[in-house]
């Protein structure tokens, strides 16, 4: 606890304060404004970790909070995304409703931050009154008399901060503030992170579209092929059956990924602000997936850049200063009042000298005894404040984890891609050679539908692995805290 003593102020102050000793139990309340009997924060640790596990051979940025992350997505090279992504800014209502949140919690510091200054306060009134106009004797006897009497008064108090009570309030509320606009940051990042899924995960079921829109072609000419060799008594009438049954569940299959479309269209329609019966997004039918290359920070910034963690940081915080306000409840308050004030029975009288009156005073309160409760708010606040701090460290640890499960993901993904485009290339060229052996009859049109669904399971697996790539791309940039400026990552 620090506090300011009359003797620590110039002589010439302290000489002028007991020469108005009437007045000094109010200088002497002005003197100790200043003493904090709360903990001074400081943040608690957090595992340290050198590297990340599953970085392997990335490339190491060095990014930090205060960089402008900028537009992450711009890393897709997708003209249409670039634009969706924008409109979330502004159309997004739970960005919006976090954006009202964080104005409200600056509103409420503007609020603890006042009560540290006086409130003045103005007053004035008028009435009248008389003795009823009777015809008693008593009345008779006064008379019938009528009066005025006007007032008017300026008063101000103040409730000196001489233990931090209100200055921890208002920090308290200062660091909630803070932790406000990181969870406006957090709902920015999520939702622009929710889109671009919805937005890659639709581009996806586009090529899936293209990709089975080509195999009914060629499952369309397969029973055209089937049928002429039926019709000519070289093949049996399995065949054509086994050929419509396959035409069939790829068409029923199509109609599934129109499904699963529109329900993305629909949830990025809300996330952009449209009514989904006002939105549509058009197929590109020359889609070309981008995946980014993300560079990865050292684990260190993770913590300045994580909105989430900063939101936890801030919060404890301002537990710490809750500390502080339920301490402060074991020294006594005290209040300064003072007003001027004068009354007449004309407005005309109301300001002359005679009328004027005036007050000063200092009020003062001790708890002597509550029974433990204030010791027991102070084992609440402190409590509280250890909850945060656990918290805070469970999010820093959860950080971590997303970090490395999405740097494994990465990893493992762009391997499998590799493996599924070998393994797509193959089933192509099995299902070519099949197929001409069928047609000069070597073989039966069974191994035909078996060699041509490999191949289209070969081929759908290669475009979902591509998506894979993609969505965890945007599930890591959202693990570092968002993207990053071009100077920062080289």
């Amino acid at each position: 606890m620090s506090c300011i003593w009359p003797g620590q102020l110039p002589e010439m102050v302290t000489m002028q304060t007991y020469a108005f000793k009437p007045f000094f139990p109010v200088a002497l309340a002005l003197l100790v404004t200043g003493c904090a009997v709360g903990p001074t924060y400081q943040r608690p640790g957090t595992p340290e970790v050198s590297a990340y596990k599953e970085a392997g051979d990335w490339v190491t940025a060095a990014p930090a909070d205060a960089l402008e992350r900028g537009p992450w997505w711009l890393l897709f090279n997708d003209p249409v995304l670039n634009d969706l992504a924008a409109r979330v800014e502004v159309s997004n209502q739970n960005v919006a409703a976090a954006v009202a949140a964080y104005a409200q919690a600056r509103a409420l510091v503007a609020e603890q931050r006042a009560a540290l200054f006086p409130s003045v306060t103005l007053n004035g009134g008028a009435s009248r009154s008389g003795n009823g106009g009777g015809t008693t004797n008593a009345n008779v006897a006064a008379g019938n008399r009528t009066s005025s009497n006007y007032q008017a008064s300026l008063g101000a108090a103040w409730e000196p901060d001489v233990w931090g009570r209100l200055q921890s309030v208002a920090n308290a509320a200062a660091a909630t503030a803070a932790a406000s606009a990181a969870d406006l940051a957090t709902a920015r990042l999520s939702a622009q992170g929710e889109l671009a899924v919805n937005y890659l995960s639709l581009r996806q079921q586009d090529a899936q579209k293209a990709l089975l829109a080509s195999t009914l072609a060629g499952y369309a000419r397969a029973l055209e092929i089937t049928q002429n060799r039926y019709t000519a008594g070289i093949a049996a009438k399995t065949d054509v059956l086994q050929a419509q049954t396959q035409l069939a569940n790829a068409k029923a299959d199509d109609a599934g990924l129109q499904r699963t479309r529109a329900q993305l269209e629909h949830a990025i329609a809300v996330l952009v602000g449209r009514a989904p019966g006002n939105f549509t997004l058009a197929a590109v039918p020359d889609w070309k997936p981008t995946v980014p290359d993300v560079p990865v920070g050292v684990p260190s910034t993770l913590l300045q850049r994580r909105p989430d963690i900063a939101a936890a940081e801030r919060r404890m915080a301002s537990a710490n200063e809750q500390i502080g306000v339920a301490k402060a409840a074991y020294y006594p308050s005290l209040s300064l009042n003072a007003s001027v004030g004068t009354a007449a029975s004309r407005v005309a009288d109301l300001f002359s000298a005679p009328a004027v009156l005036w007050s000063l005073g200092l009020s003062a309160a001790q708890v002597l005894f509550k029974g433990g409760a204030l010791d027991a708010r102070v084992d609440g606040a402190t409590a509280a404040y250890d909850q945060t701090v656990a918290r805070y460290r469970q999010v820093v640890l959860t950080a971590f984890q997303n970090v490395e499960d999405q740097l494994s993901a990465t990893r493992v993904l762009q391997i499998q891609q590799g493996l599924r485009a070998q393994a797509s290339s193959a089933a192509d060229q099995v299902e070519q050679q099949v197929l001409n052996r069928y047609r000069s009859g070597q073989v039966s049109y069974t191994e035909v539908i078996t060699v041509q669904a490999t191949a289209l399971n070969a081929r759908r697996a290669l475009v979902q692995a591509t998506a894979d790539r993609q969505t965890t791309a945007v599930a890591l940039i959202q693990s570092l805290g968002g993207g990053w400026s071009s100077t920062a990552a080289k």
